[in-house]
């Protein structure tokens, strides 16, 4: 069973463990290290032989244009992840719809490729959100990645469904809720910060248990930052989410290396293409 993989493209400083510390108004003052890192991750890929889907921030795309092009040349999914990482919740629907426009302009300008798929930063789709498949089903898009089917402070869905599903009655649109491994009656986080800081064993087993005893694939998601333990440190953030961003950074690439090995790989749209068919 081929698998999901994803990165979502936003430099160290746009993460929301920095949002209440780190002004937007700063964000062009800053070092900016995403390009590097996203090369670094693109160098990954094409060691292990894996196509991926780049979620990016239309205001990372703007800024750099010949890195959206090296990842449409390599054969990546180049896909929406906002224009700056605006939660979707603390935006009103015409906001939402404007940002949509806005990012998806400037990511198919600079990567001659169509945008079908879309992210939402921090997985910011949930309950208080219900307009908003409505509004990527009528802006064109084909999926959605962005349900965290989980309990957590920063965002989360516990009651969405696992495994794809279809939002809405009268659209083809999928939505693919980030793979959760099932702990009891509880659903835990699996990606990005928690790939990080549980055994690299652990995620694999849940792609095991996901493609075996589910039949599904898996969803899977980091970020180039996460490649990067040389970044700044944000030493004024609170200790939490400091922990959170920082802890085991030097250990990712290395853990990459193994799931990439382990599992088979491939574009989120190829299988948001394959579970649409199978939802019927």
């Amino acid at each position: 069973m081929r698998n999901a993989m994803s990165v979502d493209i936003e430099d160290w400083f746009q993460v929301g463990a920095f949002e209440r510390v780190i002004d937007r108004a700063d964000w062009d003052r800053l070092e900016h290290r995403v390009e590097a890192n996203s090369d670094a991750v693109l160098a990954l890929f094409a060691e292990a032989g894996v196509k991926a889907t780049f979620f990016t921030l239309g205001w990372i795309a703007q800024r750099n244009p010949k890195l959206m092009r090296r990842i449409a040349d390599a054969g990546h999914e180049v896909a929406s992840h906002g224009w700056d990482h605006r939660r979707v919740f603390t935006l009103t629907p015409d906001q939402f719809r404007d940002d949509l426009r806005r990012t998806r302009a400037v990511l198919e300008q600079t990567s001659g490729v169509a945008v079908t798929g879309y992210r939402a930063p921090s997985f910011s789709i949930d309950k208080r959100t219900p307009w908003a498949h409505d509004i990527l089903a009528g802006e064109g898009y084909r999926y959605s990645s962005s349900v965290a089917p989980v309990v957590h402070d920063h965002y989360g869905w516990p009651e969405a469904p696992r495994f794809a599903f279809r939002p809405l009655d009268d659209s083809p649109l999928v939505e693919l809720p980030v793979t959760t491994a099932r702990l009891g009656r509880r659903n835990m986080a699996t990606g990005g910060g928690f790939f990080r800081l549980l055994p690299g064993a652990f995620m694999r087993w849940t792609v095991r248990r996901v493609n075996g005893r589910d039949g599904r694939p898996a969803i899977f998601y980091f970020h180039p930052w996460e490649v990067d333990p040389d970044q700044p440190r944000v030493s004024d953030a609170p200790i939490r989410s400091r922990l959170r961003h920082y802890s085991r950074l030097s250990a990712m690439e290395s853990k990459l290396r193994r799931l990439l090995a382990a599992h088979q790989w491939t574009r989120v749209d190829e299988v948001a293409a394959a579970e649409g068919a199978r939802l019927g």
